[in-house]
């Protein structure tokens, strides 16, 4: 075929294509599922997650599958102290142990028998199962503007013999937990490995702790004075984390009052940030760690890694439980904070609205040991933290700041019962950022 016969050829499959898109054959721009100006949405998201890449019990692709089809957005892979890359070969024996017998066949039945790689013979010990990379296996389940897969890592260290463990979501290299003499530097060391990489690679990380009572590790206190942690798991769907405290130790919620409290009000530093996570282990039905139980709804006009963390970083998110809020607006100038539920129908909703008083002293609670040091227990601290400043019953619940509040935040709990409930008696809900807390910290520390 000559040039210009080609050239001709070309000219005439343009214009087939540009008449069958004005009469609708193909999809327009318009039907594209990233528009070109798309408005501020909220997507659906968790970002602790477990597979057989350390102790989760279900092949990777079949977790994010899970949470494909349940109406997710976006997902992070957070094992421990690994990420889901290079080549890694697990004994079919030990994804029983965990999964069940029919963990390998369900995977065979949802990607296929030329996508399951095997090496040994079946029935023997030598019999393994190759575990697919993220690079590998995410194209199979990522959706353009519908669902995002995300590399992270659960950095699992401990100090002072307790388990000291933060998620990096987003992250390009391994971290190697660091250690430290004490809690709070192991969590501080953390950080600042977490941050050298962000800024080495100019990526946006997100870095959270997680499960603060979970082996009762880390005190509000401790959530207090490392400065650099932002953000902590409020709701975190795992059986064993002592969501609700016990006689000697306040539950997560307190934790948070407090040590927002003693940031305001004695460290003039911003508050905590709260998520929800599930930390899921468990796929197949056990007793666990299950998925669904808890996750955070995040308002950015793009599903990217990027845009979602600076949302997130913007206190722009909330956590959830089960409650779904169709908004959730500071005013900054009148000083009201207002929510918008989405009701189910039968099914009533409390807003509490929680904040300390400026008046409020935290120094003066301080015991002291022998050598005149402040010992502060997280028992000793009054009703004045984190008090109930007015409730709300209905679907559109706000509160009028007065100035006197070092911060206002607001808990939102359903009269329905959670579907897959961690704790006895646990209710759908959801919890709002705090907010009204600028004027307590300097400029620069507000990040203004």
């Amino acid at each position: 075929m000559n040039g210009a016969n080609r050239m001709a050829r070309i000219l005439k499959t343009i214009v087939l294509c540009a008449a069958a898109a004005v009469a609708g054959v193909l999809p327009a721009l318009a039907d594209e599922a990233v528009p070109e100006a798309p408005a501020l949405r909220w997507w659906k998201g968790n970002i602790h997650t477990h597979t057989l890449w350390s102790d989760g019990n279900d092949f990777p692709e079949m977790v994010a599958e899970w949470y494909r089809t349940h109406d997710y957005n976006f997902l992070a892979l957070s094992d421990h102290n690994i990420l889901s890359e290079g080549v890694k070969w697990m004994k079919h024996d030990e994804i029983v142990r965990r999964g069940g017998k029919d963990a390998l066949e369900k995977c065979r039945r949802r990607f296929g028998d030329d996508w399951v790689e095997t090496r040994g013979e079946p029935e023997t010990p030598e019999f393994a199962v190759r575990l697919k990379p993220l690079s590998e296996f995410r194209a199979l389940v990522e959706e353009r503007g519908k669902f995002l897969m995300i590399q992270g890592e659960e950095i699992s260290d401990k100090a002072e013999g307790k388990p000291v463990h933060l998620n990096a979501t987003n992250i390009e290299k391994l971290i190697v937990p660091l250690g430290g003499k004490t809690v709070r530097e192991a969590i501080e060391g953390n950080l600042r490995a977490v941050e050298d990489q962000a800024q080495r690679t100019g990526r946006e990380i997100l870095v959270h702790l997680n499960h603060p009572n979970f082996g009762l590790a880390i005190t509000a206190e401790d959530l207090a004075e490392v400065l650099s942690e932002r953000f902590f798991e409020v709701y975190n769907g795992h059986p064993g984390v002592k969501h609700l405290g016990d006689a000697d130790h306040p539950g997560v919620e307190a934790l948070w009052d407090i040590a927002s409290t003693i940031r305001l009000g004695q460290l003039k530093a911003p508050p905590l940030f709260g998520l929800a996570t599930d930390d899921s282990h468990v796929y197949h039905g056990q007793a666990g760690s299950r998925p669904g139980r808890g996750w955070i709804m995040v308002r950015s006009r793009f599903l990217t890694p990027e845009h979602l963390i600076r949302a997130i970083k913007a206190g722009d998110y909330y956590a959830t439980s089960g409650v779904t809020l169709s908004d959730v607006r500071y005013d900054a100038e009148l000083g009201v904070l207002r929510l918008a539920i989405e009701p189910e129908e039968g099914v009533a909703y409390t807003t509490q609205f929680i904040g300390t008083p400026v008046e409020y002293d935290a120094a003066s609670e301080e015991r002291k040991d022998k050598e005149g040091q402040p010992i502060r227990s997280t028992r000793k601290y009054s009703g004045d933290v984190g008090r109930v400043l007015a409730t709300a019953e209905g679907i559109q619940p706000q509160y009028q700041l007065t100035g006197k509040e070092l911060y206002v935040r607001a808990v939102v709990t359903s009269s329905k019962a959670h579907a897959d409930p961690s704790y006895k008696d646990q209710r759908e809900q959801a919890w709002t950022q705090p907010v009204g807390w600028e004027r307590h910290v300097p400029r620069e520390a507000a990040g203004k």
